[in-house]
């Protein structure tokens, strides 16, 4: 009985095997795509099954007892049938995939005739062609998001939520895909949903955190907007007095054919109008913006080059009441921006030569340039290229102006697009004004010139910048006398300009060229000189800027080594600090390098090597590895390594050799060092064996060059 129970349960599953082998080719043939295609991934699964050895194997067993006479026959069957039913199934995969590459072919050139649609504006045919493109292959990700985007540009959004849908089912990691649909939720003023749609970008790449920010401050600010226009018009529906005041004062700004004088007055009155908010928003709503476009006696007199005393008055008083209006809120401001006849006149106005205009356009600006979003909009919607220039210029105020350029420019240097702007006019125009102002020192404002010092020193943090500062000898002289007149003339504000142009030069030092090798005697003799100095910071950069100018000339090494500088980096060395002495300690180990006579001079001015002993222990490793290479320079002095007998050197040059150090050049310089030792002095070998030292300065011993 139980042979029977074996043989019907095998029968059983070859006759729903073969009901499975039947379906599959017949959804194989199927015009229904959704079971046509269900039917080809079971397909294309059971021949991955059947390649890697995974097929499900026959079930058909045979009892220990009674042979199974059956099971034999409906096996062989079933391979028969098995084996028939793969070569169709390969058959078919092989037409399939040359298919797929045909339509994969196709789809590509829609797609590239839908970019070039969409390129020229015609959105229509670019959502043809893509759809075109999609009837050919249907998973194909760039074709949905494609379509999305000129769906946005047709202001349909569903179409275009439903599109980066299908792009995320294609490629659940689609950037693209969750930024288009942000959009699309942010137009529909699904704010939380476009929210979600931007913290996934930032999921999928952590790296993308600069373009997350920048679309949740557009949902932020376009929900605020919404808001704030809400509010703005119940104030109006409710009757109250400002909100109408400002919509009447608007209407009488928009009469054509009045005075200029009737205008200004008009502004002056809206301006004094405008205190919060709201009102601000009613400015906006009521088409405030549109009186300079509209009104052809106020577009005249604000953008009319030589303005008599009338057209200033309007011009001020248009600046002041954008102030009022743009104040804290980033939407007006933006708007304001995009005016073409603003945009085009900012720069005319600053440089206009009247005071109260540049003002007041100063204090416009500075409204966009003290945070974030506002000199992202500057910088998107202004052409900065000769903004540097004219606000650079303000160092010859006397007054506030001075000040506020400087603010303008100060801010305005943290934004990238600012910096990549200043290449075009910097070696044209804003070097030769910048050299300029650093002759006429005397004749300027010192405080706004040591701010606009500092201000080019940070724009050296991009190398385009530097670079071209660096191989401009004008610059250089420059420098080097307004290093003489600070000397010369030890004034406060003067100081602070020495500050300055020190600093930038330890920045343009990060250059090495041609123009700085030349420059080297003179650099280095000019921060010689700044070593009698009693201000702390100006002895810290004049020693880095040493630091940094001698590597690139020895004949500028055998200056300063003839003028002492050994003598006076131990003196600041004892003295401590860990700026000062990570500047000291790198120009003693470039000067006894190459030149014997530092060394010479060390040995004489350390006595015992005590601090450079001291430097050894230090937590900083740049200074340790500068002390254990200065020290190792010295050893070959007569006497220098006995003096060190009765030290503890040995035990801390290992420990750094050893590996204590996180910097291989530390290791290998102390590694240096303690060879030297033993060489110069060999009863150190000694102390070098009580430590079990010998094995580490064994396989230290290639970086010894000289034993």
């Amino acid at each position: 009985m139980v042979g029977d129970e074996e043989q019907e349960r095998d029968f059983q599953r070859f006759l729903r095997r073969v009901d499975e082998i039947a379906n599959l080719v017949q959804g194989l043939s199927s015009t229904d795509s959704a079971v046509n295609e269900k039917a080809i991934a079971e397909a294309e699964k059971r021949l991955h099954d059947q390649e890697t050895g995974k097929e499900e194997e026959s079930k058909t067993t045979v009892n220990r007892t009674i042979i199974n006479t059956r099971a034999s026959d409906m096996a062989s069957a079933e391979a028969v049938n098995a084996d028939g039913f793969m070569a169709v199934l390969e058959k078919d995969a092989k037409e399939r995939a040359k298919r797929r590459k045909r339509n994969e072919h196709l789809a590509n050139a829609l797609k590239e005739k839908g970019n070039d649609a969409f390129r020229k504006g015609d959105y229509v045919i670019a959502i043809q062609r893509y759809t075109e493109g999609l009837e050919k292959l249907k998973d194909k990700q760039e074709l949905y998001t494609n379509r999305a985007q000129a769906y946005l540009k047709m202001h349909e959004y569903e179409k275009a939520i439903g599109d980066c849908e299908w792009a995320l089912k294609c490629n659940g990691k689609c950037i693209k895909a969750y930024f288009l649909m942000g959009k699309a939720h942010l137009s529909l003023k699904h704010y939380s949903e476009a929210r979600q749609c931007y913290e996934k970008i930032l999921q999928i790449d952590p790296q993308k955190e600069s373009l997350f920010k920048e679309c949740m401050n557009k949902v932020d600010l376009e929900e605020k907007r919404v808001k704030d226009e809400e509010r703005a018009m119940k104030e109006v529906q409710s009757g109250k007095l400002a909100a109408l005041s400002i919509k009447e004062l608007l209407q009488r700004l928009h009469r054509p054919d009045q005075n200029i004088l009737y205008y200004t007055g008009g502004i002056k009155l809206l301006a004094g109008t405008v205190k919060d908010c709201t009102e601000q928003t009613l400015f906006r709503t009521n088409n405030g913006f549109s009186i300079l476009g509209d009104n052809e006696i106020v577009r005249r007199g604000f953008c009319a080059e030589r303005k008599n005393t009338a057209e200033v008055d309007l011009s001020v008083s248009l600046l002041f009441l954008w102030q009022a209006v743009c104040a804290g809120n980033e939407e007006n401001q933006r708007l304001l921006l995009t005016h073409p006849d603003l945009s085009a006149q900012l720069p005319k106005l600053l440089s206009s030569g009247v005071l109260e205009i540049q003002k007041e356009t100063l204090a416009l600006i500075s409204l966009y340039s003290e945070n974030e979003n506002g000199r992202r909009l500057l910088a998107r919607h202004l052409d900065l290229t000769k903004w540097l220039q004219i606000l650079m210029m303000f160092v010859n105020s006397t007054d506030a102006r001075a000040g506020s350029a400087m603010n303008i420019l100060s801010d305005l240097t943290e934004e990238e697009r600012f910096k990549t702007q200043c290449r075009v006019m910097l070696s044209t125009d804003v070097l030769p004004l910048f050299t300029q102002l650093l002759t006429s020192a005397k004749l300027v404002n010192q405080a706004a010139l040591a701010r606009c010092i500092g201000i080019m020193g940070n724009l050296c943090a991009d190398v385009v910048i530097r670079m071209q500062m660096a191989e401009c000898k004008e610059c250089w002289q420059a420098c080097l006398k307004l290093v003489d007149e600070c000397f010369d003339v030890s004034t406060p504000k003067y100081q602070e300009c020495l500050f300055a142009v020190l600093g930038l030069m330890m920045n343009l030092l990060l250059e090495s060229n041609v123009t700085v090798q030349y420059f080297a005697v003179d650099i280095s003799g000019r921060c010689m000189s700044l070593l009698r100095d009693k201000d702390g910071r100006i002895l810290t950069r004049a020693i880095g800027v040493l630091s940094r100018i001698l590597p690139v000339s020895s004949s500028a090494v055998e200056e300063v080594v003839k003028g002492g500088v050994v003598k006076k980096m131990i003196k600041f060395l004892k003295a401590g600090g860990q700026m000062t002495s990570n500047y000291c300690i790198k120009t003693l180990s470039i000067c006894t390098r190459s030149n014997r006579q530092a060394q010479e001079d060390l040995v004489k001015s350390d006595k015992g090597f005590s601090v450079l002993m001291k430097l050894l222990d230090s937590e900083n490793e740049m200074i340790v590895g500068n002390a254990a290479f200065c020290l190792g320079q010295c050893l070959v002095v007569p006497g220098a390594a006995t003096s060190l007998l009765n030290s503890n050197i040995v035990m801390i040059l290992l420990k750094h050799a050893g590996g204590d150090a996180r910097r291989t050049s530390v290791q290998e310089n102390a590694a240096i060092a303690l060879g030297k030792l033993c060489v110069a002095e060999p009863r150190h070998i000694f102390q070098l064996r009580k430590l079990n030292g010998l094995a580490i300065l064994n396989s230290s011993m290639k970086y010894v060059h000289s034993i």
